[in-house]
């Protein structure tokens, strides 16, 4: 199944964009680009940037007895702590993640929710294989922020670890006559990323295995982002129409 819908005759334009300095800015950009694509002003798009360090809570976390506490632990570890619109439990963000917002028009986008989280986690397993990751699809047991369709890598004799860690988390919004399907890609330097995780979860009391948070530089070591977004966008244009591709 092509992830491109050829009914749009348009190809998914490309954005590369520069963390703002401001995280909550960035982390709203997403939902803005939808609202102009629903709205007809922007066409289908693949937005790609590289946050820095925050810590975004899921609505469920707001209620928690230990929300507050876990927002003082982010800020401990040096990640703004916010909120998202989508996803679930809190996931940790900085400049060596990689985050990518899909976002295309669609009259009845909800029809298709659940063939995108398995479509999607196909692609993206794929794209850590061309880099050596063995990246597998499917939660792993105490992973942070869990879903069914989790991005997980499987550590091979090379690698600096010896249990599989999570690499991507996605999450979906979809409004009238669009779909914005947002995703988190581990590459690189998990070491903040597990002990901010790890603070964080423990203060709202909820389980969670600190194993769990890795990178894919933990499974080949040397592994760049650089070299991961080249993988990921070959990938993507073996299923899609991509236009006006800048040099980063």
């Amino acid at each position: 199944m092509s992830l491109w819908n050829p009914q749009l005759n348009t190809p998914l334009s490309y954005l590369w964009e520069e963390p703002s300095g401001d995280p909550g800015t960035d982390l709203d950009r997403g939902i803005s680009l939808l609202r102009e694509v629903q709205a007809g002003s922007r066409g289908p798009l693949l937005r790609f940037y590289r946050p820095d360090p925050t810590l975004a809570f899921g609505q469920r976390d707001v209620r928690l007895p230990g929300f507050e506490a876990a927002s003082r632990a982010a800020v401990e570890n040096g990640f703004a702590p916010l909120v998202r619109k989508a996803g679930g439990r809190a996931a940790a963000y900085h400049r060596g993640t990689l985050i990518v917002d899909h976002i295309e028009p669609q009259s009845e986008a909800v029809m298709g929710h659940q063939a995108r989280f398995e479509i999607f986690a196909k692609l993206y397993a794929d794209a850590f294989r061309r880099v050596g990751v063995q990246a597998e699809v499917g939660p792993i047991p105490g992973e942070y922020c869990p879903g069914d369709h989790s991005v997980h890598g499987v550590p091979t004799a090379a690698s600096a670890i010896t249990h599989p860690v999570k690499l991507v988390g996605t999450a979906q919004r979809v409004i009238s006559g669009a779909w914005l399907f947002s995703s988190v890609f581990v590459v690189e330097n998990s070491i903040p990323l597990r002990k901010v995780l790890d603070d964080v979860y423990q203060a709202m009391e909820v389980p969670m295995e600190p194993a769990t948070v890795g990178a894919g530089d933990d499974l080949v070591p040397g592994l760049n982002t650089e070299s991961f977004i080249d993988a990921l966008l070959e990938e993507y244009q073996q299923h899609i129409q991509i236009s006006g591709i800048p040099v980063r």
